[in-house]
């Protein structure tokens, strides 16, 4: 895997589809996000990207993201000027200038919303994130498993409404800035998990930026197999053939929740399977057997055209291509799997890995 250094509208195609299949079916649609980077790309430099061990350890870097449910995300398309405010009230919380903008998930709208804040800002973006793919609650993160706080956190709506978090845990971030989203129309612009280089070091899941890059050009070049040659080169396991045959979706709380039932196609006929989703793929089952489950990532491919399929972009008849891939391995510890696995989403199923 080659590491990327800079950043033009070309590779952010790629860092696009590969940001939707980390994302697991969620993190937004990507698209939304790419449009608004070409178009802040088209009046900018292209963007710097950088290793953390790059920058002083006191340096302050600062991740952005957008919060809500993706399927309002697509409806309320951010104006771009959410970035620069956010940006200037984390930087009078923190009495300190920003020194490098970070992805705080690699997966979705959420891996290519935060070039536009470097673009418009002229800041450098840092090879990493706090995820490894997408995840639907704020302290699903590596810093959470390593005691950093999510606060101070600014957050912005499309009106130019602002607030900002100082809370007792993450959890608490959680709870408070969800409430506060779903008032905003539900999805808002957020500022969270400000950190040092010296901590971003310690917990940054390093060089995601650069691997989902590979991932979208693997995709974009092997189209309707890249699904077999993702498995191959990330230890993954195709998991499923099916044709969608009917999706239960709703958007409430902050989220986007729903079941897909699957009809099994090609190797598969026959056989049924079931996804269930938070935002993201969640749970995997063929009858009673489980097939995948968080935190390792349930990706959709269109059996077609070999695009990364999302949450929202699910529909009756659509053909798919299943792939399980393991997730980092900061996942896997038990502190971990308390956050972030099945049963902290109410699912009587223990945590096996692919």
């Amino acid at each position: 895997m080659k590491k990327i250094t800079l950043v033009d509208k070309g590779k952010l195609e790629a860092i696009a589809i590969g940001g939707a299949v980390l994302g697991s079916g969620g993190g937004g649609d990507p698209y939304v996000g790419r449009l608004m980077t070409n178009q802040c790309l088209k009046n900018a430099e292209p963007v710097k990207v950088i290793e953390v061990d790059e920058l002083d350890d006191d340096s302050l870097i600062l991740p952005i993201a957008m919060m809500g449910a993706p399927t309002v995300m697509m409806e309320k398309f951010p104006s771009g000027n959410e970035f620069t405010q956010l940006v200037s009230m984390m930087e009078r919380l923190m009495q300190k200038k920003v020194s490098a903008i970070l992805c705080i998930e690699a997966g979705g709208l959420n891996s290519t919303i935060p070039f536009v804040a470097a673009a418009k800002l002229g800041l450098p973006i840092v090879d990493g994130d706090a995820m490894g793919r997408a995840f639907p609650e704020l302290q699903m993160v590596s810093f959470t498993l390593g005691g950093i706080t999510a606060t101070p956190m600014a957050m912005i709506d499309d009106k130019g409404n602002g607030a900002t978090f100082d809370t007792i845990s993450n959890q608490w971030t959680e709870k408070l800035a969800r409430a506060l989203t779903i008032q905003m129309g539900g999805s808002a612009m957020v500022s969270l998990y400000p950190v040092t280089a010296a901590e971003c070091k310690k917990y940054l899941i390093k060089n995601s930026l650069s691997l989902i890059h590979y991932i979208g050009c693997i995709v974009k070049e092997h189209s309707f197999n890249a699904y077999l040659v993702l498995a191959k080169e990330l230890n993954g396991k195709h998991l499923f053939q099916a044709r969608v045959r009917d999706v239960e979706r709703t958007a409430g709380e902050g989220f986007t929740r729903g079941v897909v039932k699957l009809e099994g196609i090609g190797d598969f006929v026959g056989r049924n399977a079931k996804l269930d989703f938070q935002n993201e793929f969640l749970i995997a089952k063929e009858g009673e057997k489980v097939l995948a489950t968080t935190p390792d990532l349930i990706c959709l491919f269109d059996a077609n055209t070999g695009e990364p399929v999302t949450t929202e972009a699910m529909k009756y008849g659509l053909a798919v291509n299943i792939l399980g891939l393991p997730c980092d391995p900061i996942w896997r510890s038990k502190e971990a799997i308390d956050l972030v696995g099945p049963k902290y989403f109410k699912y009587n199923i223990d945590y096996k890995p692919l």
